[in-house]
């Protein structure tokens, strides 16, 4: 899904990337993202836990969702090309859904070589639970040496 060099210079105000489809959130994976990021919340993995505060089940842990879109953005434009990258979380995701990856570039700064990007993490059913921006850069890294530094 990586954005290639030539297709990165064409990037357009408007434009949608690929976007990146996710297997439903399972508890297994649940269990393994509160081990892997000491979120152990249980409120993300004990059902009793989840229905004595009201809900129905339980949910997803806030960070899961980033952890994709982040995975959306480099796979998107590698890492090196990321400058910044801000979210919020605006719903919970529940376990069982299938969360979908989106972008879109808001703005091209060609004088900078680089875009901004809206983005969003988006269920089946049309619930958005993270939205984000980000910067990322258009073109390669200069090898080029400023007049400056070459004296």
């Amino acid at each position: 899904m990586t954005i290639t060099d030539s297709r990165l210079g064409a990037l357009e105000i408007g434009q949608t990337l690929p976007s990146l489809e996710l297997p439903a959130i399972s508890r297994t994976t649940l269990a393994l993202f509160a081990g892997a990021s000491g979120d152990h919340n249980p409120i993300h993995i004990d059902l009793d836990n989840a229905r004595s505060a009201g809900l129905d089940d339980v949910f997803a842990q806030g960070m899961l969702s980033m952890g994709y879109l982040g995975r959306y953005l480099t796979e998107c434009f590698g890492q090196e090309r990321l400058h910044t990258w801000s979210v919020r979380f605006t719903s919970i995701t529940p376990v069982h859904a299938v969360p979908t990856c989106t972008g879109t570039v808001t703005a091209v700064d060609e004088a900078a070589g680089t875009a901004d990007v809206d983005l969003a993490v988006t269920l089946a059913d049309g619930t958005v639970t993270v939205t984000g921006q980000a910067t990322v850069a258009c073109r390669p890294p200069s090898t080029e040496t400023h007049p400056e530094e070459a004296s």
